[in-house]
């Protein structure tokens, strides 16, 4: 899980997937953190994905380095904890002035059943679940 953390934080933007009835919905992200054991993402409860995700919480995450990339398969979990919030959001601090822990709009999600496929052009894939 740590290489998949390290990994999205050296892109620095990743591409979120959701479903939205039959009609896949992606969009970039860039919120990524390890609380607990755990790998979180965060958005805000008033955007569509988060609407999305609760409908159906079956994503995939796409990044791309370069020369390599992942491609990671998981169900989100909702974590409503105010301390994963401020995990968050104390790594992220320009998002302070959008979000806050307990504001009701703030949302951490964990990677559940992750699934993570790292390849390159010419190399040999590798599977890591968590």
């Amino acid at each position: 899980m740590k290489e998949v953390y390290d990994f999205l934080k050296k892109c620095q933007t990743y591409y979120l997937a959701t479903a939205e009835g039959g009609q896949p919905r992606v969009r970039p992200f860039g919120t990524v953190d390890i609380f607990e054991g755990k790998l979180y993402i965060q958005t805000g409860k008033s955007k569509n994905v988060s609407r999305q995700i609760k409908e159906n919480p079956k994503i995939e995450i796409c990044a791309f380095d370069g020369g390599a990339w992942v491609r990671i398969q998981a169900a989100a979990v909702e974590d409503e904890r105010l301390e994963v919030q401020q995990h968050i959001l104390d790594a992220y601090p320009m998002l302070k002035d959008r979000y806050s822990p307990g504001d009701g709009n703030t949302q951490a999600l964990y990677l559940k059943d992750a699934v993570a496929r790292f390849e390159s052009l010419g190399g040999e894939p590798r599977v890591i679940k968590f």
